[in-house]
């Protein structure tokens, strides 16, 4: 399955194949969408989705037409509940469709539904933990809608704190304690719009929680000092050619912005948990790549930071660019964990 990364700016894809334990990178390409195609993580113009993915599959020139896809944690509800352990799966699933309205405050016929079972309970041997993931069906739909005028059918539906996870267990092995595995690591995902901490400590599920802040309040500032338009933002961004006082005035200011925005997210993150620090910092997202971020991050918090880089141990198809590859390794980390689903 290709991973397929609906974002607020682009589309992502990656194709990754397996020989025993070694993974490598097939295709990859990145396509930017039309301003406003999605709202907060939420398609608003299915066809420019679709234009964009059918123009990413051309380019990548893979062959693969089934896809793995992911809603943002935000749409979605999770809850772990415990069942009895004799039930077979069918038999969960029944129960699961007559109990879930408890747990899900939307009709259920409005509703995407599945479950996973966790493994046995730590309170009886007779119970299985099942965790259950719902969203408003409409979320799916609109995702199944672009890919398939993209010229894909998605076959996974997942999370994106989910995708994230998988891929950080890539790069968890770059950051692995004298002292054995217990570090407790936060990923910032700096997005356009949306920035999300996920915070791996050795339970199960991380915690996540997302802000409204990202790389388009930079795009932006580009555009309205020096009178550009969105695109020649944008690429300016990416490809430099701004006047001399673009480092001092604009881009030293929205760094301080970011190093801001993850302090508050880690201080979130204390006031609701047992934890008041964290061993590492890793910056995902379009957004992370900018030159001394990292460093800044580290100074300011005192804790080591880096750059998330999923593909540091794979190798590469001969028509992957490495240097380009590299680049946008940060923002790839979504499509990273989607692109792992052929593994399962």
């Amino acid at each position: 399955m290709l991973g397929l990364d609906i974002s607020s700016t682009s589309v992502k894809l990656l194709e990754l194949s397996r020989s025993g334990t070694e993974y490598r990178v097939e295709s990859y390409s990145v396509e930017p969408l039309p301003e406003n195609a999605v709202i907060e993580k939420n398609i608003s113009d299915v066809e420019g989705v679709g234009e964009a993915i059918a123009r990413l599959v051309d380019r990548s020139k893979t062959k693969v037409k089934q896809a793995a896809v992911a809603v943002a944690g935000s749409a979605v509800i999770t809850k772990t509940i415990e069942m009895p352990a004799a039930l077979t799966e069918d038999e969960t699933e029944s129960q699961l469709q007559v109990e879930a309205d408890q747990y899900i405050p939307y009709p259920l016929d409005e509703v995407a539904l599945d479950f996973e079972i966790q493994g046995l309970s730590p309170r009886s041997e007779e119970q299985v933990e099942v965790l259950l993931a719902a969203c408003r069906r409409e979320n799916v739909e609109m995702r199944q809608a672009a890919l398939e005028l993209g010229g894909l059918k998605a076959k996974v539906v997942d999370i994106e704190a989910h995708c994230m996870q998988r891929a950080f267990n890539l790069v968890r092995e770059q950051f692995t304690a004298e002292d054995g595995d217990d570090q407790i690591i936060a990923i910032i995902d700096i997005g356009a719009t949306m920035t999300t901490l996920s915070v791996l400590t050795d339970s199960s599920t991380p915690y996540t929680r997302e802000q409204l802040f990202g790389g388009k309040q930079l795009t932006e500032e580009i555009q309205r000092r020096y009178s550009l338009s969105v695109e020649e933002a944008g690429l300016a961004k990416k490809q430099g050619g701004l006047p001399d006082d673009y480092e001092t005035e604009v881009l030293q200011p929205f760094k301080e912005a970011v190093v801001q925005q993850v302090t508050r997210s880690l201080q979130f993150f204390y006031s609701s948990s047992a934890y008041d620090d964290v061993d590492h910092i890793i910056l995902a997202g379009g957004t992370a790549s900018i030159e001394g971020l990292a460093d800044m991050v580290a100074a300011k918090l005192g804790t080591p930071t880096s750059m998330a880089n999923p593909f540091v141990n794979m190798s590469l198809s001969s028509k992957v660019n490495e240097v380009s590859l590299t680049n946008d390794a940060p923002a790839l980390m979504i499509a990273c964990g989607l692109a792992l689903r052929s593994f399962d």
